[in-house]
């Protein structure tokens, strides 16, 4: 009891610290000092007095808000005593996995850097800054020679490391089982079973509704949809974080889903979010990185070949290139396994007080990334709301599935999840794939890397998204990838080959999502 004391109260002293100096911070301290005056605050009963006018004018709802927000993101709590490295990742094998990675990738970027002879970073002469002004609303236009850049990793290469990670201090012993060497990942990982998985998952059950399932065409709307419609317009009055995100486990009306992400992310319309997007844009005009050659190049290569995102280019160059200025994502490196990667001043190389994080946000964007932006594309046509939507996002949710951690939601355990999941569930084709060399994960591992964006139609991952969002988090990537697996699970069976086996999966973009996870996780008995 005492424990859970002590944790409560580190958790409630690291609020505090992150929301001091805050402009909610401030408007508070602002709208209590104004109040003071009125003739309704007594002097006997002041902080009762100043409690009920924030009540009233709707500020408590709003510290609610702010609050949940950290609790979302706030890393497990750890012995107090426990070094900074251990909140990032507790396990020193993963924490050398992932500085190693680092090293590779780092590594890949100064050496096309080198032969490409392209500085990191350099400011734009002042024709330059005008003409991409000018055109800042239209770069999908723009045709640069992009031919020599490469991305700097796809997720293959990625996958690689991940099947060939060990933990040094497990003997699995000569006579291993025969479970053991079934899947490709080998390290053991707390992950949930399929009983857990149904408590965690508790709404999603056959019994509930859905949006995804029950607002099909047979099905009339008043037995599902127009209540749940009018539900979620009452949650979005009330303005509160905790209940949308209640709410959106069983689906977002198309219609409220962009004012109810907002809102489960502690997003509005500030002021000084729209002038510090200008800034970042700003940063943009004045100087040209070589990061952004790779975004460029990302761009062209997924989402300007996708039927759906295609017409969004120019808000991903935009939100993707303010993306990568934006000093203010280093603070999620708090309790990210990743570090930033860092450079040298020219001619400074080793030397630390030369030392820069390069890019300024510490992310370097990898093959597909920009199919992290461009499903949020649908939902907010503001690019400084968009901006700040998927900036939350990333920080939430998608730095978890290009880093190596133990993390429950981290790609590691997920594809651990995936594995068991379909070993457990369908153990033949489990067997089969492997035989004719086919790992499940080899086929699967591009999904969940990505989310399932670029690869299901655009509605049905958004009612995806909408699950990641109502249980803040990301397990269900691995369920719906095994789910597919076993809606195709005849076609396989018959396959002789990995091509074969890619050939079956090759489009899942007709695949409906909800009716998928329901039965894989509630139809059949085990």
């Amino acid at each position: 009891m005492q424990g859970e004391e002590e944790e409560l109260s580190v958790s409630i002293a690291h609020i505090v610290q992150k929301l001091k100096g805050t402009a909610l911070h401030c408007q508070l301290e602002r709208e209590a000092r104004g109040c003071l005056f009125s003739p309704d605050i007594k002097l006997e009963t002041l902080k009762e007095d100043i409690k009920d006018f924030l009540k009233a004018s709707g500020w408590e709802k709003k510290l609610h808000n702010a609050v949940y927000r950290e609790l979302n993101v706030l890393p497990a709590p750890s012995h107090p005593a426990a070094p900074a490295e251990h909140i990032k990742e507790p396990l020193a094998y993963m924490r050398r996995a992932q500085a190693s990675w680092e090293k590779r990738v780092l590594k890949s970027l100064n050496s096309m850097c080198t032969e490409l002879n392209i500085p990191l970073a350099r400011k734009r002469p002042p024709d330059e800054q005008k003409e991409l002004l000018n055109k800042w609303n239209e770069m999908g236009t723009d045709e640069p020679d992009l031919s020599l850049f490469r991305p700097v990793y796809a997720p293959k290469d990625f996958l690689e490391v991940l099947i060939n990670l060990r933990n040094p201090n497990y003997d699995i012993g000569e006579q291993a089982s025969f479970r053991t060497h079934l899947g490709l990942i080998q390290v053991p990982l707390k992950i949930k079973d399929i009983p857990e998985l149904r408590e965690f998952f508790s709404e999603l059950g056959l019994n509930t509704g859905q949006l995804g399932v029950d607002d099909s065409t047979p099905v009339p709307p008043e037995l599902f949809e127009n209540e749940h419609f009018q539900l979620g317009k009452k949650v979005l009055a009330e303005h509160d974080s905790a209940a949308a995100q209640q709410y959106v486990r069983q689906g977002c009306p198309t219609a409220l889903r962009a004012d109810l992400w907002a809102l489960i992310l502690n997003i509005s319309d500030q002021r000084e979010d729209i002038l510090y997007y200008e800034q970042l844009k700003s940063n943009v005009i004045q100087h040209d990185l070589l990061s952004d050659s790779l975004i460029y190049k990302d761009v062209k290569l997924t989402a300007s070949n996708d039927d759906y995102y295609f017409v969004f280019e120019d808000y991903l160059y935009q939100v993707l290139l303010c993306f990568s200025r934006d000093t203010s994502v280093l603070e999620h490196f708090t309790y990210n396994s990743a570090s930033p990667p860092k450079s040298y001043i020219r001619g400074k190389l080793g030397l630390e007080e030369f030392a820069v994080l390069y890019p300024p946000n510490g992310v370097i964007p990898f093959h597909g990334f920009s199919m992290y932006v461009a499903p949020l594309c649908f939902l907010y046509h503001e690019p400084a709301k968009l901006y700040q939507v998927f900036r939350e996002m990333y920080v939430r949710y998608f730095f978890r599935l290009h880093s190596i951690s133990s993390h429950i939601s981290g790609i590691m355990p997920l594809c651990l999840l995936f594995e068991t999941l379909l070993q457990t569930r369908l153990p033949q084709l489990f067997y089969h794939l492997r035989e004719i060399g086919a790992q499940p994960l080899r086929i699967s591992f591009k999904w969940m890397v990505r989310g399932f964006s670029g690869y299901l139609a655009t509605d049905q991952l958004l009612l995806l998204w909408d699950r990641i969002l109502g249980y803040n988090s990301l397990e269900i990537l691995a369920v719906l990838a095994a789910a597919v697996f076993a809606f195709r699970a005849m076609n396989l069976m018959e396959v002789t080959s990995l091509a074969a086996a890619e050939a079956v999966l090759a489009d899942i973009s007709t695949l409906k999502v909800m009716p998928l996870l329901q039965i894989f996780l509630f139809a059949v008995v085990t």
